[in-house]
């Protein structure tokens, strides 16, 4: 029989280790991925880099709030597999014991990087861009890299502060241009939807100086057009770098729904990458700002993961790649459904984040967004892959460049709204 003084040492030590074990941690590690030697470079018609214009990174942050591990990873990158990302986190989640849902790696967009791991949806739907060998040599580097990151942000976890934040910048407008004659055209729109909201996250060290932020923004990284031939991270990244310069901690940028949102100087030529600069005035200005006017802060903090499947009828007449089988299902009678990995992320009770591996139209999550039963609901694209384009029924049948560049169909929008709103008030039911 144990007795009475033991009993209570043994529940006094359990609560003070339970204590201990829901202390918030934090840790953040920037690496280095820029190609050192010539690579052929995503996001246009494939055209070998001739120098370095500023440099590519992954940038982690780690969050532990002593019973979940959660990982944000965002790169310099244009693209990547569902299938490719899926091995790649799913190995870490297995060398960390986490749930799959618990890594997110998403990529900026830059179009001014190289080609990274298999070809995916792209190379099914643009096969004129994958007539070459990619270099098996930096796609390595990037995953090697990216696991030794990981696991030092793992290994760095410190006692951490988080504020949640929002801001406003006109950095971005909806690239659907129309012509009188109806046709829809990647241009500018300036009277079209687009989703000019920030979401910060900010991570203070228990001294209250800064760890990192975290600025969620809808825009392609297409200021640099086709023509140019430099490694760049493009807007996003120049951004990133400038925040970082100012606060003296990492910032990750995590992109939104830029399926149909460009930068406002968009597509020119390498002559005026200089254009990239007022990017920092734009957007990273207005980062900065938000973060002034991010008081609150707090180190009791609780995360909560989950995950679900959107099932959604894949477009019918284009043929599936063999790499991408495990994301689509084929009945008795032949009918095929996409399914699609979407992620969540709660914080505390105020706040959750979302994402899923698509460029999906702003429209789409601006209306998740204002339906939303949190008061701060971020989405965050080209997350673990990408499945293309998802645009709105109405944009879906206007046609242009999205909807002849994606397998999902008009109705996809609907059934992708329907499901995130319906999983926003399940969790937000069971608040605990």
């Amino acid at each position: 029989m144990i007795k009475p003084l033991l009993r209570a040492s043994i529940l006094l030590l359990c609560t003070l280790s339970s204590l201990q074990a829901a202390e918030f941690r934090a840790a953040a590690v920037k690496v280095d991925i820029t190609p050192d030697k010539p690579q052929m470079l995503r996001g246009y018609s494939p055209r070998m880099s001739t120098k370095v214009h500023d440099r590519l990174y992954h940038r982690i942050v780690a969050l532990d709030d002593g019973t979940t591990s959660f990982f944000f990873i965002s790169s310099d990158i244009c693209s990547l597999s569902p299938a490719f990302c899926d091995r790649v986190t799913g190995q870490l989640a297995k060398e960390f014991g986490l749930p799959p849902e618990n890594i997110w790696w998403s990529i900026t967009h830059t179009h001014s990087s190289p080609y990274v791991g298999t070809p995916g949806i792209p190379g099914v739907l643009m096969t004129n861009r994958f007539q070459f060998r990619t270099d098996d040599a930096y796609t390595a580097l990037v995953e090697n890299k990216l696991a030794d990151g990981v696991r030092q942000a793992r290994q760095k976890l410190e006692p951490a502060k988080l504020g949640i934040g929002r801001g406003y910048a006109e950095a971005n407008v909806n690239r659907r241009a129309r012509d009188a004659d109806g046709q829809v055209r990647i241009g500018l729109n300036p009277s079209a939807p687009v989703d000019r909201r920030i979401g910060l996250l900010r991570l203070d060290k228990a001294n209250d100086t800064p760890l990192a932020l975290v600025a969620n923004y809808a825009m392609h990284g297409t200021v640099l057009g086709g023509k140019s031939t430099v490694v760049s991270g493009d807007a996003p990244g120049i951004v990133a770098e400038y925040v970082e310069s100012k606060i003296g901690a990492p910032m990750l940028y995590l992109n939104g729904a830029a399926g149909n949102v460009a930068p406002i100087y968009s597509t020119r030529t390498e002559p005026e990458a200089g254009l990239l600069n007022r990017f920092k005035v734009l957007l990273g200005d207005p980062i900065l700002d938000a973060n002034r006017r991010l008081r609150a802060t707090t180190d009791k903090v609780k995360l909560r993961t989950s995950r679900i499947i959107l099932e959604t009828p894949k477009r019918p007449g284009l043929k599936w790649s063999e790499e991408l089988k495990d994301y689509l299902r084929v009945s008795k009678n032949g009918e095929e459904t996409l399914l699609v990995p979407l992620r969540f992320l709660r914080i505390n009770d105020d706040t959750v984040i979302w994402s899923a591996p698509m460029e999906l139209f702003c429209e789409i999550s601006n209306e998740i967004r204002d339906r939303s039963p949190f008061p701060n609901t971020f989405y965050v694209g080209y997350t673990n892959g990408t499945f293309a384009y998802m645009p709105t029924e109405q944009e879906f049948l206007a046609g242009g460049y999205e909807p002849t560049t994606t397998f999902f169909t008009a109705s996809a929008a609907g059934h992708l709204s329907a499901a995130v709103n319906r999983h926003l008030r399940e969790i937000h039911a069971a608040r605990d």
